[in-house]
């Protein structure tokens, strides 16, 4: 394929808001994790939790009005990305911008709280809850077009934890069929009950904060964030070189044990970049933390690229923000190719002998030109996305 430039974007999340503060974090080693404080939640676990988003959206947007929309809008707000999408508006069209954007609960938060307001008698909810503006799944993809005075083709995906990942392949193909002349794409999920309570009645919480890879791993930290990239066609700095897909249909959470969906997908996105195993400079794994994930990704990881290139998972730094974990982590990938930095898998203190990929125990300085970034979801729904230098 010919590289889509990736001409803007950004990342909030746990460990601040935009670019920088990410770099910073990451070369400084701020986890973003931190003991759960949200809502009524009572669970023993550390959350990745962005702060400021107790204010309602104003003006024409309050009919979205919802934590995840409003965590969307404050993603929108960094990095120049407002602005850079309106210089794209204006070359290209309102019509000819597509939104693709992945989430795995968008604002179900709204929903949760609309229930406990609910008439108990009649049995109905409050007259105010606006299901299809701030709850169903595409109330982002919805919100974000509008926010951003966009008219073309939109899309919300919903594969759990490779929905922000896939988007990229799905403006891809929009863009190779005529559909649209560029694309924002992105994703966001916010913190919710039904994520915390729902992934700890699987057992997948951990307690503390998660150590991917770590022989004592033990679960996920579950974190909220929103991420955006404007990909256009033509020549730039940095691009989407490749993506795959592939689908387990294996089991309902669980990932197929040998890897082999997930290196379907590593193998896709290596021959549409045009580029062979050695070519990749670093792996930003999927990297749950949770015993079955990270032995199904190692195998697949050993199996394409050898055991030589350094990986790790940042998922110690963020949480798992699920939906929005592709996004997020195509962000600090393109973080690690702009500034020469590989990441430690932060908190992992003693690496699973049985693994048998490089799992970074130290974060260094090195030459990085391309990434492969893993997204790996619910019901094997995989996604490696390659990107870097063109």
């Amino acid at each position: 394929m010919r590289p889509l430039t990736v001409s803007a974007w950004t990342a909030t999340s746990a460990l601040g808001r935009g670019r920088e503060a990410h770099a910073r974090a990451l070369t400084g080693e701020r986890s973003g994790l931190a003991p759960e404080r949200f809502e009524t939640c009572t669970l023993d676990c550390f959350v990745g939790e962005v702060d400021g988003l107790g204010e309602p959206l104003a003006a024409a947007l309050a009919p979205w009005d919802c934590r995840n929309n409003r965590l969307a809008l404050v993603g929108l707000n960094q990095d120049g990305f407002v602005a850079a999408v309106a210089r794209a508006r204006e070359r290209y069209g309102a019509a000819r911008i597509g939104v693709f954007l992945g989430t795995s609960t968008s604002g179900i938060q709204q929903a949760e709280l609309a229930y406990r307001e609910r008439d108990r008698i009649a049995n109905r909810l409050p007259a105010q809850f606006d299901h299809g503006l701030t709850s169903c799944t595409y109330s982002i993809a919805g919100f974000v077009r509008t926010a951003l005075g966009l008219e073309g083709m939109s899309a919300a995906i919903s594969t759990a934890c490779s929905s922000s990942a896939k988007v990229f392949a799905s403006a891809r193909r929009a863009m190779a069929a005529g559909f649209c002349d560029a694309a924002v794409v992105g994703g966001v999920d916010s913190l919710c009950l039904t994520t915390l309570y729902g992934f700890n009645a699987l057992q997948l919480v951990a307690r503390e904060a998660c150590r991917p890879a770590d022989v004592a791993r033990n679960g996920i930290s579950i974190g909220e964030a929103a991420g955006f990239a404007l990909l256009e066609r033509g020549d730039g700095e940095l691009a989407l070189l490749g993506d795959g897909e592939s689908s387990d249909a294996y089991h309902m959470s669980a990932p197929e044990p040998n890897g082999r969906g997930a290196a379907e997908s590593m193998r896709a996105a290596l021959a549409r970049a045009g580029l062979t195993g050695s070519d990749v400079d670093y792996v930003n794994l999927h990297g749950t933390a949770t015993p079955a994930n990270d032995a199904a990704e190692d195998k697949a990881v050993s199996a394409v690229l050898g055991t030589a290139v350094p990986a790790s998972s940042t998922k110690g730094w963020t949480g798992h923000t699920l939906g929005a974990a592709g996004i997020l982590e195509a962000v600090i990938s393109l973080l690690c190719v702009q500034h020469g930095f590989l990441p430690r898998s932060l908190n992992t203190r003693n690496v699973d002998p049985a693994l048998r990929a490089n799992v970074l125990r130290e974060s260094r300085s090195a030459s990085v030109n391309r990434v492969m970034s893993n997204s790996f979801g619910f019901g094997g729904s995989n996604c490696s996305l390659i990107l870097g230098r063109p």
